[in-house]
């Protein structure tokens, strides 16, 4: 059985310590998806939703998210984030739009957690400003596409 790094030897969760661990450049992409009725879409698109940019606010929400991470998953280290990036890209065939997100920074632990929140945060941010609309949509398939950096070097989901 795999120990638990947050955990511990008498079972009390805490925060690992990473004071003795390599400063490295980490990197972490995840993807996600949020669908929706058709004329969602199309205002999403046309940029026709009363609350004004939904992109760009989400956009905005994710990077913000992403820094403030550590105040939202219990054992999250603060982290000094160096680069944060939110992108999407219209599904139009399936209704739906696909978000990428990327964390990266040099130092001494992850960013796994940042770029999913990020990703998360700017999927929740289009149901709100969309949900007048659509209460519908659903926010589907958010993972860990690669991560590199640290010790357990690079990964890419298959």
């Amino acid at each position: 059985m795999t120990d638990f790094t947050h955990i511990d030897k008498d079972g009390r969760v805490r925060m690992v310590d990473v004071g003795d661990k390599a400063m490295t450049k980490r990197v972490a992409v995840v993807a996600g998806r949020i669908s929706m009725e058709k004329g969602t879409l199309a205002r999403i698109m046309d940029e026709k939703v009363k609350k004004g940019n939904v992109l760009e606010t989400a956009r905005i929400a994710g990077v913000m998210a992403a820094k403030r991470t550590s105040d939202l998953i219990p054992m999250c280290h603060p982290l000094n984030i160096s680069h944060a990036r939110v992108d999407f890209a219209f599904d139009v065939k399936n209704c739906a739009i696909d978000i990428e997100a990327e964390v990266s920074l040099t130092g001494k632990t992850g960013v796994e957690m940042e770029a999913l929140t990020a990703a998360s945060v700017a999927a929740l941010t289009i149901y709100d400003m969309c949900k007048s609309y659509d209460r519908a949509m659903r926010i589907s398939n958010i993972y860990l596409k690669s991560k590199s950096g640290g010790k357990s070097g690079t990964y890419t989901a298959k």
